[in-house]
């Protein structure tokens, strides 16, 4: 990876401090031309009551990712950013692990973006897709 990528995930990391991606353990990792990769560990912590990763926690995650791949990929001293709408089916269990989510921009606008956020286990089994809707707000100046 060159420095700027590093960079880039050095500054979202450390946006993410005393928030719920830091409650959560989700860490970037991986930035490509159109994609933002993060991965969080699975353990009782995010499970539900029967022993599975919770729904919720893979909802957080990939509208954490989908939020993050926004900010990195529009101007943001312009805008901020805001998830508005997001969906998502899970379709398939995990107890332990990590699971790694991967938003990928399906739709660029001015104003709204949509991405794609697939989450897998460490085997590439997909677990969860999201799709994620933000906008882009202006700054007052």
């Amino acid at each position: 990876m060159n420095a700027d990528k590093e960079k880039i995930l050095s500054i979202i990391t450390e946006r993410c401090k005393k928030t719920l991606m830091e409650t959560l353990n989700i860490e970037y990792t991986e930035l490509g031309e159109d994609y933002l990769i993060a991965k969080m560990p699975v353990t009782p912590k995010v499970h539900q009551p029967d022993g599975v990763l919770h729904g919720g926690a893979m909802v957080a995650l990939a509208e954490s990712v989908g939020s993050a791949a926004s900010y990195i990929f529009l101007n943001t001293s312009e805008f901020f950013v805001r998830g508005i709408e997001i969906s998502a089916n899970h379709v398939k269990s995990i107890r332990e692990g990590e699971v790694f989510a991967k938003a990928t921009i399906i739709h660029k606008g001015r104003t709204t973006q949509l991405w794609e956020i697939k989450i897998t286990d460490k085997d590439g089994n997909l677990v969860s897709v999201s799709k994620l809707t933000t906008i882009a707000l202006p700054k007052e100046k």
